[in-house]
Formats: C-alpha cells, sequence, structure tokens
C-alpha cells in the first residue's frame, strides 16, 4: 500500500492519523499499521480484546511508559474494562516486578525455584 492508501485506511479505522503515524518512515508505515492492527484493534484473538488491553495495562506499568500506559487504559475501557479491573492489573505488574526484583537480586536457585513450583503445583491440585 502506498501512504495515501495507509492513511486512508488509518482514517477510516480511527477517524483520523495521529501525528505519530504521520511522522513514520515511508519504507515502514505499511507494516507498522498491518502490526498496530493485528496487536490491538483484532477480535478474532484467543485473548479477548478487554484482558490483551489489560495485559498491556500490567506490562505498561511495568515498562514505566505514560503512553503505553494511558493507551492500553483507554483502550481496555472501550472493552468494557473496569477501573477495578485495571487497578487490579497494576497491583499484580506491580507485585510480579517487586518478586521478580527479589529473585534476581538473590539470585535465587533457578533449579529450586522450579522444584517448589512444582510441588506447590501438585499440592494446590491435590485441594
Amino acid at each position: 500500500m502506498s501512504r495515501d492508501e495507509v492513511f486512508a485506511e488509518v482514517t477510516e479505522t480511527l477517524g483520523q492519523v495521529p501525528q505519530f503515524l504521520r511522522e513514520m518512515p515511508e519504507d515502514t508505515i505499511e507494516s507498522e499499521w498491518t502490526l498496530f492492527k493485528r496487536a490491538v484493534l483484532r477480535e478474532d484473538t484467543s485473548i479477548p480484546p478487554k484482558y490483551r488491553e489489560l495485559i498491556g495495562i500490567a506490562a505498561a506499568a511495568v515498562k514505566q511508559c505514560w503512553y503505553c500506559t494511558n493507551f492500553h487504559t483507554g483502550v481496555a475501557g472501550l472493552h468494557g474494562a473496569s477501573e477495578e479491573e485495571i487497578q487490579e492489573a497494576v497491583l499484580l505488574a506491580r507485585f510480579g516486578a517487586g518478586w521478580s526484583g527479589y529473585f534476581n537480586g538473590t539470585n535465587y536457585d533457578r533449579e529450586l525455584f522450579m522444584k517448589e513450583l512444582q510441588e506447590v503445583g501438585a499440592y494446590l491440585s491435590s485441594q
């Protein structure tokens, strides 16, 4: 597709062509738009859109990206995510990031971790 064709499709889909897309180099605009549509706009995926956006919020929160956090929060809302669901996603991300920092910072034994994880999983499955 030409740049004009991509922009026409973007306008039809989003109602406008955001400036960040206008500034994309000619040789990347088509592929970036294709990836954006696949990653963000598709609804026929294994993960329902609301949950996909909650995952996006959590990832954005951990990497501390203001742009991604606001984008995924807005799209999650369009897909029906409640404020409570958004808060829970962010809290889970913070919790995971904290434990990741701890395990990596203490160089926790990976084999021991996997052994314990399997044992806990077996115990929980038996309950």
